[in-house]
């Protein structure tokens, strides 16, 4: 056999999304889909979005996605146990065959998003068909490797990009219009205003020209890197072939339906806004502004346009910090990544910032969480007494260059969306 050959061809070889039947809640015995469903686990603000969710329905899906117990092996055997009722209940059924499902959302401001929900193959070692971009947190991972143990299920797809071809119809997007012109299998608002609609698409030609279409590209993880990693993991630790080398995805074409990127802030307990800036003031420039929110955000993004940049809050205004001290870079960052990695906000605010100006490390729970939301951030720093530190989202073309050359960016760099809801189609490994 020709070794070489035979590696050239497992490197070039793309994506391959199966169908399977999706298990989704029975309308009529819930008060509303919107009511059960909830954004992805790591954008959920604990503990105060935890609670709002859970008093929504008593179904949400968060009572599976974040099962609240004393130990974590509770918690993960909670939402065994609940899943195991809800079926049995009728709560959650199975479609009656499989199928690649067609997902859309329209955003309140009319930015529309369609892509394909399915199980998708977990490429070989070796295998670039799924660039990943950023690094991922053991713990995060262990924990969601747990759950998915426990509960063999898929809970919430990840959402994964490629790029299609913009000019023409291809079998991938026109399986995707043509299912989006019919009757939708749901339709729900959710309270952010967002309408999404699911459809299902179980024709095994129309399924097989997709996939044959599919498969000449290769994939970016917009969001999801801690599950696609937990999707290895357990891969790892069953036998193959069978349900665990795939794993829920939805597969975007940015071609067609370009995807925003924002930013992920931090929020530093035990650190209060004076501390911080007593520490930076030999390092940065830093200018106060008292400003509205939506004005210092504008500042961070003039000041981002020419070198790193961040915006601190948490003590009632705002602190634009920029224009770092050269040396202290050329002495914190690594010299063995690319320039584009090395100019990185996250990766200043990680290697300089947190661990050499403010001492914080970047794995303690305790002292860092990663916020999605601006103004969420911004609040909780300033109840907690904390240092809510704000981003300047990267750009879409960034992200994909660093990952086609294998580097990985800090973790939670960015935020891509709109992301898929949580709870509108689930998948159970028994099916």
């Amino acid at each position: 056999m020709d070794t070489a050959g035979h590696s050239e061809a497992t490197a070039r070889r793309g994506l391959e999304l199966t169908p399977f039947r999706g298990l989704r809640y029975d309308p009529d015995r819930v008060g509303s889909l919107a009511a059960v469903t909830s954004p992805p686990y790591d954008v959920v603000v604990r503990p105060d979005g935890l609670l709002h969710l859970e008093s929504a329905d008593p179904h949400n899906i968060v009572r599976l996605i974040l099962p609240q117990a004393a130990t974590p092996e509770a918690r993960t055997a909670q939402a065994a146990r609940t899943l195991r009722d809800w079926r049995a209940d009728g709560i959650l059924t199975p479609d009656p065959e499989p199928g690649l499902y067609v997902y859309e959302q329209r955003a309140p401001d009319g930015l529309l998003q369609r892509g394909l929900i399915g199980a998708l193959r977990l490429p070989d070692p070796g295998e670039r068909a799924v660039l990943p971009h950023e690094d991922v947190m053991p713990h995060v991972v262990a924990e969601r490797a747990a759950l998915m143990r426990a509960t063999s299920a898929n809970f919430e797809p990840l959402l994964l990009t490629y790029r299609g071809d913009p000019s023409a119809a291809t079998a991938a997007s026109t399986a995707v219009e043509r299912a989006a012109a019919r009757p939708a299998l749901l339709a729900t608002t959710t309270e952010d205003g967002y309408r999404h609609r699911l459809w299902s698409i179980t024709d095994p030609g129309e399924i097989a020209r997709a996939g044959a279409d599919l498969a000449r590209h290769q994939a970016l993880i917009a969001d999801g890197h801690h599950r696609w990693a937990t999707y290895g993991e357990l891969r790892a630790e069953h036998p193959s072939p069978g349900p665990w080398d795939h794993g829920l995805v939805l597969l975007v074409d940015t071609a067609r339906y370009p995807l925003r990127v924002r930013a992920i802030h931090r929020l530093l307990h035990g650190l209060p806004v004076p501390e911080a800036l007593t520490a930076l003031k030999d390092h940065f420039r830093v200018r106060r502004l008292d400003v509205p929110r939506d004005e210092a955000l504008a500042a961070l993004a003039e000041a981002a346009g020419s070198g790193n940049a961040f915006l601190l809050a948490g003590d009632g205004t705002f602190h634009l910090v920029d224009r770092p001290d050269p040396e202290l870079l050329a002495r914190t960052v690594p010299a063995d990544r690319p320039a584009a990695w090395r100019t990185l906000d996250a990766t200043v605010l990680h290697a300089t910032l947190l661990a050499h100006v403010w001492h914080v490390p970047e794995d303690a729970a305790d002292r860092v969480s990663y916020i999605h939301d601006t103004a969420a951030t911004i609040e909780k720093a300033e109840r907690d007494g904390g240092t809510a530190v704000l981003l300047h989202p990267v750009r879409e073309e960034v992200v994909r260059d660093l990952a086609r050359q294998g580097v990985t960016m800090p973790r939670k760099s960015t935020s891509f969306g709109p992301k898929p809801a949580s709870g509108l189609v689930l998948r159970a490994l028994d099916l």
